[in-house]
């Protein structure tokens, strides 16, 4: 049981989008690093991060209160397999960065569509209990793998290049910002909104730092960047401590 009143996810605080485009920065990177620079391959490389992201689910569910360092594992977990499992469908299944959009914001959708006819809600605040974080982290899990294969498309197919399309999705998230405090759009539906644009951010920003400059990007040591981005990570959440979310009663 969590405690009265509360859930195991964080506050939606400005550190909470901080440490959130990191961590799907990190997912990026990280998951490269494995399937691309250690030669593992797409499929090996998804395997390994799966188990760990089981793990940190079965862990984050079984918890009886919030605790922001095995949260935010988790959600690196899922930005982990998101990355390689993206890249495994778009580019080794030959689905395309397209094709592989379209299926897996299908199947978001479809995730939190199942989600709200179950529970009746798919606010944050209402994620007590084993069923809904099953539902959150799953939702969760197709939201990074589609962030993956979309920032892949507009960056290549699209020809936004990875600057481009760190400043299209930064625009993106910045309307959704202004939504949230000038409109009466759901703010459930606006926090959902900018969880997912979040993901191919992260990522279009993860290969901006490592991919060769020829292909537009730093060139960057894949390790080195995952390290340096995991400590800023680590130091964000001391530096700013994350509460709790305040449960819907």
């Amino acid at each position: 049981m969590t405690g009265s009143g509360v859930t195991k996810v964080p506050a939606l605080t400005a550190s909470f989008w901080v440490i959130k485009i990191l961590a799907t920065t990190l997912g990026e990177t990280g998951g490269d690093a494995v399937s691309m620079s250690l030669g593992l391959g797409y499929l090996a490389a998804t395997a390994i991060f799966l188990v760990g992201l089981v793990l940190a689910v079965a862990a984050q569910i079984a918890a009886p209160r919030f605790h922001s360092m095995l949260y935010w594992t988790t959600i690196v977990a899922t930005t982990t397999v998101g990355t390689t499992l993206a890249d495994l469908a778009t580019r080794s299944l030959g689905i395309g960065y397209a094709g592989g959009s379209t299926l897996l914001f299908a199947l978001l959708m479809g995730s939190l569509a199942l989600w709200r006819g179950t529970m009746g809600s798919v606010a944050v605040d209402s994620v007590s209990g084993r069923a809904a974080e099953r539902f959150y982290w799953v939702t969760i899990l197709f939201s990074q793998t589609l962030g993956t294969a979309l920032g892949d498309w507009t960056s290549d197919s699209a020809g936004f290049g990875y600057a481009g399309s760190a400043v299209a999705f930064g625009a993106l998230l910045a309307l959704v910002a202004a939504a949230y405090f000038l409109t009466d759009i759901s703010h459930t539906a606006l926090f959902w909104s900018a969880f997912i644009l979040t993901r191919p951010l992260g990522a279009v920003l993860g290969d901006l730092l490592d991919k060769p400059v020829e292909a537009g990007g730093m060139a960057l040591s894949r390790y080195a960047a995952s390290g340096v981005l995991l400590v800023f990570i680590v130091l964000s959440i001391l530096i700013f401590p994350q509460r709790a979310s305040e449960r819907r009663h």
